[in-house]
């Protein structure tokens, strides 16, 4: 389940064996963040490697949270603490795409078969770009993992999020209840939407 805040519309391309995202540029360079990145954004989208799991702790533990607080049960709250998030993102690696901006990770992306399993931004790097490019980017994982239709969950109560998404092309297929893991052998369900990136008709 999964929450990216960033906004932007901004789309980066990947090359067509499904690689690493390079040189990506705003329209209108320099771009300043909301929340205080200023520069010209060029990305750099590679899969993560081991070394990289204390950074993609860091963003998410704080993101999850951003995202979540009031729109989910107490008992998952209380279970995603930070510590909880390091044992999840080592054994996701292999799944897990990062974007490096001027050669720090400022988001990533884990999938699972074809879920588009998480989406985060740290905050610095909101309102450049980043999220769009790494959204497209795990799109196309999953395409090209035989999976024509990439879905993800959200949060019933993340509004922001869903119009992320809606603007970036991916549509409300409805209402589910999300099973959420609390440990290895319970969960519990949270209200989620549904969002799908469709193929565009002819």
């Amino acid at each position: 389940m999964y929450g990216p805040v960033a906004e932007t519309s901004t789309r980066a391309r990947s090359d067509a064996r499904g690689g690493p995202i390079l040189g990506t540029r705003p329209r209108h360079p320099p771009r300043v963040g909301r929340h205080g990145y200023r520069g010209t954004v060029t990305l750099r989208i590679r899969p993560a490697t081991p070394a990289d799991a204390e950074r993609v702790v860091d963003i998410w533990a704080p993101g999850w949270r951003d995202g979540h607080l009031g729109h989910v049960p107490e008992a998952l709250l209380a279970h995603r603490t930070r510590e909880a998030f390091v044992p999840r993102v080592a054994a996701a690696i292999p799944r897990t795409r990062v974007a490096e901006v001027d050669g720090v990770i400022a988001g990533f992306t884990m999938t699972a078969g074809d879920e588009v399993d998480q989406v985060y931004v740290d905050p610095a790097f909101r309102g450049t770009g980043v999220a769009a490019a790494l959204l497209a980017d795990a799109a196309d994982a999953v395409r090209a993992a035989g999976h024509p239709v990439p879905w993800l969950a959200v949060a019933s109560g993340n509004a922001r999020a869903r119009h992320f998404y809606e603007r970036e092309g991916w549509t409300d297929a409805g209402e589910f209840a999300y099973a959420a893991e609390i440990g290895a052998d319970a969960s519990v369900p949270v209200s989620c939407h549904r969002m799908e990136l469709r193929p565009a008709r002819a």
